[in-house]
């Protein structure tokens, strides 16, 4: 195959001609009468004007095929030069792979049968400057898919077909919260105190005021204010920034559906969060049993329920309740983790974290977690050692996490503080005093339930995505050096 430079140079050449022939490359706009769906459905007329990108050319002497693709579908052409006419046929000789170009003509079978477009006439809409990828009908490689989305959507179908389910995905989480009640907000993105989860945030600068700013990390505290003032059922999904690891699941952009709804608890949001998901794959699946990797999961309700510390006696074998802390830091040091565990409460998690969560591969709820890692939860009714807090997992990956919210603004400080003195000896990820917020709870808010769920790592199930970078457009990537 030619460089690809000399590739270019040749489109380059073709390109001045088609000027010099008095042919814009660049056109201002198409009718677009038809899809290729409508002429493969047999909804079109005879007639037809489609547009899309060249995909195939078998180019001859006075009469050609080629193949078109739309958003739609793709469809074979047969295009002669007694029929559309000697200058018109030789604008179609500058024509290649990844042209964008008009067509209008009828429609007809070939000897084999193939349903194809007589064209009638020809308009280039978009000369391609570059060369489609070699092999590009296969492309595979994902530096490059996620680093050139747009060859990624040309090249293969099926990415295509995710980021439009993704879409569908997105409306029916809002098409459920809506018939229940709820309604949709926004909260700002630029805050001038973050808070609402334990992760580092992302600093900025706003030059007009001279002050420093955090981007978002969570929704949560902002939508608890509106509780305070007298909304009942709230929901965002918005951008969530987060300056920590990248994995397989995990993208420093992300996005995060949360709801909080009045006068509910963590179990409410419990049977909330299973209908919310059964839902959407029934209507995106069919049924509630898909296939995601080499793992058959099956939503059907009522998911699988159990207590932190069951899931680590069953799966773990692990009874941390007959454990002092040393035998428990005894187990955290057999861990692979970098951040140090202090607190009983911490190590507790970390066991879970490492040993529990891979393996809860069904739908699955975790509750009842330790006090010391959840500071903005109800502590549990019963056992005041732990919250009312649960998490679902999926294909041993968190999807969900819910609270009964702490709604005491006494206790709500103290723990703030007690995680600003953690802050004060090192810890990143532990959450800064919102006095504000404080002062909001001071006025009042109703019994609160309140719920987050990925949207992207709900996507990954739905879509047998093994990568959170497969269901976000334009992943984070580190800069690609020359």
């Amino acid at each position: 195959m030619q460089p690809e430079e000399q590739l270019i140079n040749q489109r380059l050449e073709k390109l001045s001609w088609l000027r010099q022939n008095g042919v814009e490359p660049f056109a201002y706009r198409f009718e677009q009468k038809h899809h290729i769906s409508d002429i493969t459905n047999k909804k079109a007329k005879k007639t037809i004007s489609i547009a899309g990108r060249v995909v195939s050319l078998r180019k001859m002497g006075k009469a050609s095929f080629g193949d078109l693709e739309d958003a739609t579908g793709r469809i074979q052409f047969y295009i002669k030069e007694d029929i559309i006419g000697k200058k018109a046929y030789e604008i179609f000789r500058k024509i290649d792979l990844g042209d964008i170009i008009g067509l209008e003509g009828g429609i007809f079978k070939t000897k084999t049968k193939e349903l194809s477009v007589k064209v009638k006439k020809l308009t280039l809409l978009t000369k391609s400057l570059r060369p489609l990828p070699e092999k590009w009908h296969g492309l595979q490689d994902p530096e490059l898919r996620y680093r050139q989305r747009y060859l990624d959507l040309i090249a293969n179908k099926d990415v295509r077909e995710i980021f439009i389910k993704r879409t569908k995905i997105i409306s029916l989480v809002r098409e459920f919260l809506n018939s229940k009640g709820f309604l949709e907000v926004e909260i700002p993105t630029l805050q001038t105190v973050y808070g609402g989860a334990e992760a580092r945030p992302f600093k900025t600068h706003l030059n007009a005021l001279d002050m420093n700013l955090f981007l978002s990390i969570s929704p949560e505290l902002h939508l608890k204010r509106l509780l305070v003032g007298q909304f009942e059922g709230v929901y965002t999904i918005c951008k969530n920034f987060r300056n920590e690891g990248v994995d397989r699941t995990h993208n420093p952009e992300f996005t995060m559906m949360e709801c909080y709804w009045a006068y509910k608890d963590y179990n409410d949001m419990m049977k909330l969060t299973e209908e919310l998901v059964v839902y959407i794959v029934k209507i995106i699946h069919k049924k509630t049993k898909i296939k995601y990797q080499n793992q058959t999961i099956d939503f059907k309700l009522p998911w699988k329920r159990m207590t932190m510390f069951e899931a680590l006696k069953n799966l773990a074998k692990i009874d941390v309740e007959k454990m002092t802390d040393d035998q428990l830091s005894h187990e955290v040091a057999k861990l692979p983790v970098t951040k140090k565990k202090e607190t009983r409460d911490e190590m507790i998690n970390a066991l879970f974290e490492e040993l529990v969560g891979p393996k809860l591969i069904q739908p699955t709820f975790i509750k009842d977690y330790p006090l010391g890692v959840c500071p903005l939860t109800k502590l549990h009714r019963k056992d005041k050692r732990l919250v009312e807090r649960f998490e679902g997992f999926i294909n041993g990956v968190e999807i969900a996490n819910a609270y009964s919210e702490l709604n005491d603004p006494i206790d709500q400080m103290k723990r703030l503080q007690e995680q600003e003195e953690k802050r004060k000896h090192g810890d990143e990820e532990a959450e800064p005093m919102d006095e504000d917020f404080i002062r909001a709870l001071q006025y009042g808010m109703p019994p609160t339930g309140g719920l987050g769920i990925g949207i992207d790592r709900l996507v990954m199930f739905l879509t047998n995505a093994p990568s959170i970078k497969d269901v976000i457009l334009f992943p984070l990537l580190k800069p690609k050096s020359d």
